[in-house]
Formats: C-alpha cells, sequence, structure tokens
C-alpha cells in the first residue's frame, strides 16, 4: 500500500473530534483510508462522517475544505496522505 498526499488540516474542533481539511491534490470519499501525520500526529483511519458548509456529503474534490471525523487530536498544519493501493 501506498500513499498519496491530498491536503492539509486547517481547524480542529476537540469537542466534537471533527478536522477541517483543505484537499489540493485529489478528492476524498467517505470509506476511503486517510493517514493524519504532524508533529505530534501519526495515526491511519477509515472515513467514515465528511461534512461540507454544515451537510454531510459522500465525497469532496481537490480545491473544496471538508469536515472529516477523527479518531485522535490532530493540528493546524498536519499532512493528510490518502492510502491507495500500489
Amino acid at each position: 500500500m501506498g500513499e498519496r498526499f491530498i491536503g492539509t488540516v486547517t481547524h480542529f474542533y476537540k469537542a466534537p473530534g471533527v478536522a477541517v481539511v483543505q484537499l489540493v491534490e485529489d478528492g476524498l470519499a467517505v470509506g476511503d483510508e486517510v493517514h493524519f501525520v504532524g508533529h505530534t500526529s501519526d495515526f491511519t483511519e477509515r472515513v467514515t462522517s465528511l461534512e461540507m458548509e454544515h451537510g454531510k456529503v459522500d465525497h469532496a474534490s481537490a480545491g473544496e475544505e471538508v469536515a472529516v471525523k477523527v479518531i485522535a487530536r490532530v493540528r493546524q498544519h498536519d499532512r493528510v496522505l490518502k492510502v491507495v493501493p500500489d
């Protein structure tokens, strides 16, 4: 399995456990596996929920900002990588 850079964390909301990600290279969909990497962050999880402008969506494209439910704390500027088959 390989990884491809898709975006950067712009905000993190602790109470709901949500990261806001600015997608720059590729789209993101519910069911995709992503890897969050930063100074203190390093975990992989499957995307279970995506929201744009307070509404649930199944997919977001490059250039869009999307809220992703996360299992651990992330920080601004953390890199987001999509896990892809080799």
